[in-house]
């Protein structure tokens, strides 16, 4: 029993230099010739202490002691156990370069989303000021109302919701209140319809997701009709999972190039891909004369 540690103690000091200094020098920087060459060293190395200094030692005067077993023998008998402790060493360097993979995506992930939701503000800014700058060039009353609006929107948008996940029924208020200030905008040019459903239990939801369907909306109908604007939004919630629906009309002759793939759709896309993997379902279809997304996403509870 004292010979086995012995020699399990011995393959295990050899086996440290290629798991500590051939694998990270050589085998993780690709360089396999170099890797194999240098293992093979260390197995011959192993094999002429083992056969010419330890067994004659441990086993005078005997058969083992006295004669070689020949090469394949001695490998039979060396390969399995350094393979073995090798083994260890390997998993355990692969499981904290997969932890080191999964921390960097995360990293990834969370500044990507970032920069997704950094780009929401300006777009939204941007289409909303140029609304205030035609009315108030018409001096409308309506003018200090839109921009007190506005600033909630943005108060909500730059400092509420810089959170992963927001509760569903601040998301929602702050949706009211968005489509207030459009509507404002609409005056008596059409009719906007929101109709949610009451949520009794505490769900959360990634902020700015559907309020970028809204204002595509907004734009659809606004940039290509002057009158007869009809939006039709929705929020239900059943067996936790969030059901929206927002359809607006536009005239025929007006792309809709510029706003179905402008900047806010892409980047909503991107955000559902990486927040809700196979957690929705989202449809976009244009008939002749209307626009409809539908998303259906599955919600968690706070």
């Amino acid at each position: 029993m004292t010979h086995k540690v012995i020699f399990l103690l011995f393959y295990g000091v050899a086996t440290v230099s290629i798991t500590y200094y051939l694998m990270p020098r050589f085998l993780y920087k690709k360089k396999y010739w170099q890797f194999f060459a240098g293992a093979t060293l260390v197995v011959i190395a192993v094999i002429i202490v083992e056969e010419m200094v330890l067994e004659p030692i441990l086993y005078p005067g005997t058969r083992r002691g006295n004669e070689f077993p020949g090469i394949y023998v001695s490998l039979l008998g060396v390969l399995p156990v350094m393979c073995i402790l090798s083994g260890f060493k390997f998993g355990w360097d692969a499981l904290k370069k997969q932890a080191q993979i999964d921390e960097l995506q995360t990293t990834i992930q969370e500044s990507e989303l970032q920069f997704l939701r950094s780009q929401i503000n300006p777009h939204f800014l941007f289409n909303n000021l140029n609304n205030l700058y035609s009315y108030a060039l018409q001096e409308s009353p309506k003018t200090p109302e839109i921009i007190l609006e506005m600033s909630g929107v943005l108060r909500y948008m730059l400092y509420e919701s810089k959170e992963q996940f927001v509760p569903l029924k601040k998301e929602l208020e702050q949706l009211n209140n968005f489509i207030l200030l459009y509507k404002l905008q609409i005056e008596d040019r059409g009719e906007v319809h929101f109709d949610v459903d009451k949520i009794e239990d505490e769900y959360k939801i990634a902020p700015l997701i559907l309020i970028v369907f809204i204002e595509n909306a907004f734009k659809h109908s606004q940039s290509g009709q002057s009158t007869d604007i009809k939006i039709d939004i929705s929020v239900k919630l059943k067996n936790d999972t969030l059901e929206f629906l927002c359809k607006n009309n536009y005239e025929p002759g007006f792309s809709l190039d510029s706003v179905a793939k402008g900047i806010g759709l892409k980047n909503v896309k991107k955000r559902l891909e990486i927040l809700y993997p196979k957690k929705y379902i989202l449809q976009i279809d244009e008939a002749d004369k209307s626009y409809t997304v539908y998303l259906k996403l599955e919600l968690e509870k706070v």
